[in-house]
């Protein structure tokens, strides 16, 4: 079973933007999920929604299952994991507190790397930077840091799942073909990020199929993205400008990816991602009817 859900992101509020003046409230974007008919939604930021039964109170108020929670680690830095994997243990306490209420499917955690500042100035540089990669030795601490994690993770009932994102250390597709021959963890597929990262996301579905384990969706215009990669100016830019927009609007080859997530007879959380950052009063009632919009794509595929 497939199951649709949305994020705090598309309404302008993840980790980049928290504590931002003028952002909409856990409850407001609670709300508008719900009333676009999601049946689920990501966690955002840790505490957000609410911790323990406040989490939990307001995810029944407005008939949400909770889809997953976004979890970067400096996995390659041993120095940093221990504090890291301590933000993990927090987010799986929030996710033992809602599996208590019997969702229709567990929350995946997803984890991420954290990436580093040069990866940070350079969306989309990985496929051809090299000097900005991880060497062997760095790949050998990145997949000691997943398997710690994941292993905290199934210790409490989670099964993790692996986000690529862009400006990280798994970013491009030979860095997504490293991860998967060097760990066991399955892959979070997010058509959006792989675009930034130099991928075709239905070319991911045929390659990597087997290892998905939990799906992202979000459109990108590739013209946006190149003039921000050619200026330098950095990922916060990606979310200002709009490279990320409304599921058909886009560069994504939206009828080839729904065609092999049918192929694959995918089973799990599908989230819908327009990553923004919100930039006038009037933008978070243009993200509702985005996200509106987005679920309405979505039914034509009878999902």
């Amino acid at each position: 079973m497939m199951i649709v859900a949305n994020a705090p992101v598309s309404y302008g509020v993840f980790e980049l933007t928290i504590g931002e003046p003028g952002l909409p409230g856990p409850d407001a974007i609670a709300e508008a999920v719900a009333s676009a008919g999601y049946a689920g939604i990501d966690l955002g930021p840790l505490g957000f929604l609410g911790r323990g039964p406040e989490l939990t109170d307001r995810l029944a108020r407005h008939g949400l299952a909770l889809a997953g929670g976004y979890v970067a680690l400096r996995f390659p830095d041993p120095g940093h994991l221990a504090e890291d994997l301590a933000l993990l243990d927090r987010t799986l306490d929030e996710f033992e507190e809602v599996a208590r209420t019997e969702p229709p499917a567990l929350p995946r955690p997803t984890l991420a790397d954290a990436g580093s500042p040069e990866r940070q100035a350079n969306p989309g540089r990985g496929k051809d930077l090299p000097e900005i990669g991880l060497d062997e030795a760095g790949w050998r601490r990145f997949a000691d840091g997943v398997a710690r994690a994941a292993e905290r993770c199934r210790e409490r009932g989670f099964e993790p799942t692996f986000h690529h994102h862009a400006c990280t250390y798994v970013e491009a597709p030979h860095e997504i073909e490293r991860f998967l021959e060097l760990t066991d963890v399955g892959l979070c597929l997010d058509s959006g990020h792989l675009l930034i990262g130099g991928g075709d996301p239905v070319q991911a579905l045929a390659d990597w199929g087997e290892r998905i384990d939990h799906l992202q969706i979000k459109d990108a215009r590739t013209s946006v993205l190149r003039a921000i990669l050619e200026e330098r100016a950095g990922m916060r830019a990606v979310w200002k400008r709009g490279a990320f927009c409304e599921l058909g609007t886009g560069d994504l080859d939206v009828e080839g990816f729904f065609g092999g997530i049918r192929r694959l007879a995918y089973d799990g959380w599908l989230v819908v991602e327009e990553d923004r950052i919100l930039s006038s009063p009037d933008d978070f009632a243009h993200a509702v009817q985005a996200q509106a919009r987005n679920r309405q794509f979505l039914r034509r595929w009878r999902w």
